[in-house]
């Protein structure tokens, strides 16, 4: 049976059963007391739409009412829950990514509605791992890249926007940097920063690689700091031509974490087109999920629409918010 087959691509009560029985893998929990000793199932209550609430449960300690929708990404959304699970399968299995104006086709919804829901299901993506990378000696990919032009200041009497600058060293100045950790054979964590300065690269290697790690990197002076912090760092000067070497049988390169940013600037070009600065860390997010969940690892298009659909709970996006609003 072909994934897109299954009943809660399609069906309204069958998606709120396959939400519920990942969500609520021990039964109903209400999300406003946390009691699952004495939860009520509703059935055939009409709303006020004229339509039947799916999956209505009322709690027995707090008397309230509520669907496993309620704390998650889903809360608050008029769209059908089946389209949701629809979206989130259709951007965990594009490589590349799948736009608004895609979704709002293929779901039948406004451009409006895909984009919100786009950024939500981004939001469940975001894993917000914090354990070391690298561990037991293993080894890191560190690189930085820049994507996007800052949004230059307004120019009423001239130009409408200032001419690009170059920057020194670190990339150009109008540029909007992005720097990626991958771990062989592992996950990767981007970053999107202010400024690729040597003080905030060594931040973000040192909160997020083990000191037992290898670092390989260009021979950027970014990553001039990293012997010292380090078990090891190793280098291949790339203005040279060198982008591998061998020691001691060990590949030393960082085409791992250069391929990382490939298929983002790809994604982003191709795809997307167009992201503000603002929302730049949900897109890495989105790229990262993918690659730690990608079929190399075992993770074929279901199980990683499933593990998508896990890290739904306790993260919400309202559309007039600071994060969300002014695209």
């Amino acid at each position: 049976m072909s994934v897109l087959s299954r009943a809660y691509f399609h069906d309204e009560a069958a998606a709120f059963d396959h939400v519920e029985k990942v969500l609520w893998p021990h039964g109903p929990v209400c999300p406003h007391c946390q009691n699952s000793e004495r939860v009520y199932r509703l059935e055939n209550v009409v709303g006020k739409t004229g339509k039947v609430r799916h999956g209505l449960k009322k709690c027995g300690a707090c008397r309230k009412q509520f669907t496993v929708r309620v704390g998650t990404i889903f809360e608050s959304s008029h769209i059908p829950l089946h389209k949701w699970l629809q979206a989130i399968h259709l951007m965990t299995a594009s490589k590349k990514g799948i736009s608004s104006n895609q979704l709002h086709r293929v779901l039948e919804i406004t451009l409006k509605s895909a984009w919100f829901l786009s950024h939500r299901i981004r939001e469940a993506m975001r894993s917000g791992d914090l354990a070391p990378m690298g561990g037991a000696g293993g080894i890191v990919e560190a690189d930085e890249t820049y994507f996007g032009n800052r949004k230059a200041p307004y120019q009423p009497t001239r130009k409408k926007y200032t001419q690009p600058t170059k920057g020194g060293k670190s990339g150009p100045a109008n540029k909007r940097a992005v720097i990626a950790l991958v771990e062989r054979g592992g996950n990767v964590r981007s970053f999107h920063v202010d400024r690729a300065d040597k003080l905030t690269v060594n931040a973000i290697l040192t909160q997020n690689i083990a000191r037992e790690a290898v670092l390989h990197t260009d021979e950027s002076r970014l990553y001039g700091d990293a012997s010292a912090i380090f078990a090891g760092h190793e280098t291949t000067k790339h203005s040279a031509g060198e982008y591998v070497r061998y020691a001691e049988g060990v590949a030393i390169h960082s085409n791992t974490v250069e391929n990382v940013f490939s298929i983002f600037k790809r994604g982003m070009k191709g795809i997307y087109q167009h992201c503000s600065e603002k929302h730049m860390h949900r897109y890495l997010a989105e790229f990262d999920f993918r690659y730690n969940n990608r079929m190399r690892l075992g993770c074929a298009d279901g199980e990683r629409a499933q593990r998508a659909l896990e890290g739904v709970k306790g993260k919400r996006l309202t559309y007039k918010g600071p994060d969300l609003c002014c695209a």
